[in-house]
């Protein structure tokens, strides 16, 4: 007799976790809703927005006569993503904290209860994103979490996953899933991997999901949504005025209420000027924000930067580039942007120099490089150093050719050519 596979689905009271737990209720598993409530919101009009969300996700499971649960990790979230989140702003950093969200909340927190409470065989989410396991790989890893040691027993046989992009690279998140553990991976069903965004929309709108259809995607950080970000943070951080500089020649532009509230590439609303100027760098030791006029100056493209200790999602760097030490492969920084070709260069500590094959705007610390070998996502590591940007290296050009014609001038008038 053919077991009967348990698999809990991550419901968020959308379209695209909705149509996942449907389809693997197609696929014949006993399926199990969850909602999980990260984050306590009240809205411009006072509603509670989790409350909304978790209504929307309860009325699919009812549809779908499969049994729905509600969790709530407000206190974990706040310890294990916000606080490190505004520790990050404090910095001068502009960290992502929807990949921690996944990494300690979803295939942490969350897979544990799964498993651990509900008796799952697996989990599922709503993600665009594929593996390199079939359903019944993923059923059959043994439970046993990889003791948290620097490098696994080397004689240890496993079935490795691999993360790989989603079949609609528009609405790929494999950005998103890319500090999750292996162990995460190789327990998680992508039901929408090989599904394009309308395809799920459409096979919604059969199931009678309208009420899900009707909603907004959600936009903006995960619990900040689409608020005003200063007046957000600036309800946690204390304000700490300081000048915006011009990176041209030093002149002070005006005042800002803190350097946490911009980030490199914004555009920087400088009080009494009428042209756009553009933050290129900050110095949380003066608490300068530098900008520079033209949202594609100079300052702004740099083609190096070095990360903090990376996360491979197999645990250990590529062979390829353990080995050479080198490796070529493409980066991102954000999710949507197009993947840049890069030389990855691996230092004894576990972090990692990428070169790009040309500069790229706003490179920003305190964001995810997800690096990436063909379609699979490798895994990603924190920005924490760049690169001199363009302008600093055309400075430095500029300064080397006028000693040189000084130089030139002084033999000159030393040795006139009579």
């Amino acid at each position: 007799m053919q077991t009967v596979r348990r698999v809990v689905c991550a419901m968020s009271g959308g379209v695209d976790s909705s149509v996942a737990a449907l389809l693997l209720r197609r696929r014949g598993y006993e399926v199990t809703g969850v909602f999980m409530n990260n984050w306590d919101a009240v809205d411009e009009h006072g509603v509670c927005s989790a409350e909304r969300d978790c209504e929307d996700a309860y009325r699919v499971c009812k549809k779908l006569d499969i049994p729905f649960h509600q969790v709530s990790y407000v206190k974990e979230y706040w310890h294990e993503v916000f606080s490190y989140f505004l520790n990050e702003y404090e910095k001068g950093r502009t960290p992502n904290p929807d990949i921690l969200c996944n990494k300690h909340i979803k295939f942490n927190h969350f897979l544990s209860y799964a498993i651990d409470i509900l008796g799952a065989d697996a989990i599922a989410t709503g993600h665009y994103a594929r593996t390199s396991l079939e359903d019944e790989e993923i059923f059959q890893q043994k439970y046993i979490k990889s003791p948290q040691n620097l490098f696994r027993n080397r004689f240890e046989i496993r079935h490795d996953a691999k993360l790989l992009q989603a079949a609609d690279r528009i609405k790929d998140q494999t950005f998103f899933l890319s500090q999750i553990s292996q162990y995460a991976l190789r327990k998680t069903i992508f039901p929408l991997g090989e599904l394009t965004k309308d395809f799920v929309k459409k096979i919604a709108a059969e199931a009678g999901f309208h009420h899900v259809l009707k909603r907004k995607e959600s936009m903006g950080i995960c619990f900040i949504g689409e608020r005003n970000f200063e007046n957000f943070i600036l309800e946690y951080l204390e304000a700490q005025p300081g000048n915006f500089v011009s990176a041209e020649d030093g002149k002070i532009m005006g005042r800002h209420k803190g350097w946490f509230l911009f980030t490199l590439g914004q555009r920087a609303r400088i009080g009494g000027q009428r042209d756009a100027w553009f933050v290129v760098d900050k110095d949380v030791t003066t608490g300068n924000v530098y900008v520079a006029p033209t949202t594609d100056h100079p300052a702004l493209y740099r083609d190096l930067l070095r990360t903090d200790r990376m996360h491979w999602l197999s645990e250990d760097p590529p062979g390829e580039l353990v080995k050479n030490k080198m490796m070529e492969c493409h980066f991102r920084f954000q999710h949507q942007m197009a993947l840049v070709p890069c030389v990855l260069t691996l230092n004894q500590d576990g972090t990692v120099w990428a070169t790009l094959v040309k500069p790229i705007r706003a490179l920003t610390p305190g964001q995810f490089a997800v690096f990436y070998k063909g379609e699979e996502c490798l895994g990603s590591g924190k920005i924490l150093r760049l690169g001199p940007s363009v302008y600093t290296l055309q400075q430095g050009q500029h300064r080397m050719k006028s000693d040189a014609n000084l130089s030139t001038e002084a033999v000159k008038e030393r040795d006139p050519v009579t």
